[in-house]
């Protein structure tokens, strides 16, 4: 479990939402800022050397699927072979479904995920489910992902999560229930850790966590 930052430099979660549109009102357009987060998590996959074909990248609602989205457009054009998992087919973000289309113009393979997909073929895995807003517990359609997640995770496929593992309260780092929860190899952090990293669940959730910075500019708006 390793990160490149204190701890005590992590926010908690409306201080990244602030922080988040801040930035976009004043600096950086949100659908970049969307571009930079996707390529963070390809550099951090890349460099802890757990990117490996076939790639299975699991999608749930608004911009945590649009990472998902822009990971899926960068692994294309590397040559990458890849398949798009939707839990939720009719919830984009505006900017999510810009990247979402770009996939469909590059001829990226998708499904609707069901209970029967199991991830067993998938070598890597990047779990864009939910961010570090999530609050509750999974149920229904996400709870089944996670399951097959882990299932296949404990099968020797990759793990990664965009931001936060999916099922985790992104400030008390706790899951509803111990098991409804993805448990990853590398959590790739964005713009800055949130207190929920380093608490609770989280602390088992994943085996290492780093974070990356795009441009956000944290502060008290």
């Amino acid at each position: 479990y390793f990160c490149d930052l204190p701890i005590n430099k992590a926010v908690t979660t409306e201080v990244m939402r602030k922080s988040d549109a801040w930035t976009i009102e004043n600096l950086v357009d949100s659908k970049e800022l969307m571009s930079r987060a996707g390529h963070s998590i390809v550099e951090a996959m890349t460099e802890n050397n757990l990117l490996n074909s076939p790639v299975a990248i699991v999608c749930g609602k608004g911009n945590n699927a649009g990472d998902g989205f822009v990971v899926a457009s960068i692994l294309k054009d590397m040559g990458y072979e890849l398949d798009v998992f939707l839990l939720y087919p009719d919830c984009f973000s505006a900017d999510g479904k810009h990247f979402f289309e770009e996939c469909i113009d590059k001829n990226v393979g998708f499904f609707f995920f069901d209970e029967s997909h199991k991830f067993e073929d998938y070598n890597t895995i990047v779990d864009c489910i939910f961010g570090t807003g999530f609050r509750g517990e999974p149920t229904d359609i996400a709870l089944a992902a996670i399951n097959n997640i882990n299932e296949a995770g404990a099968n020797g496929a990759k793990v990664i999560c965009a931001d936060i593992n999916s099922g985790i309260n992104g400030d008390t780092g706790e899951a509803e229930l111990s098991v409804t929860y993805v448990k990853s190899d590398l959590t790739v952090s964005i713009g800055s850790y949130k207190v929920g990293h380093f608490k609770g669940d989280s602390l088992t959730a994943t085996k290492s966590i780093i974070n990356k910075d795009i441009g956000i500019v944290i502060g008290e708006y």
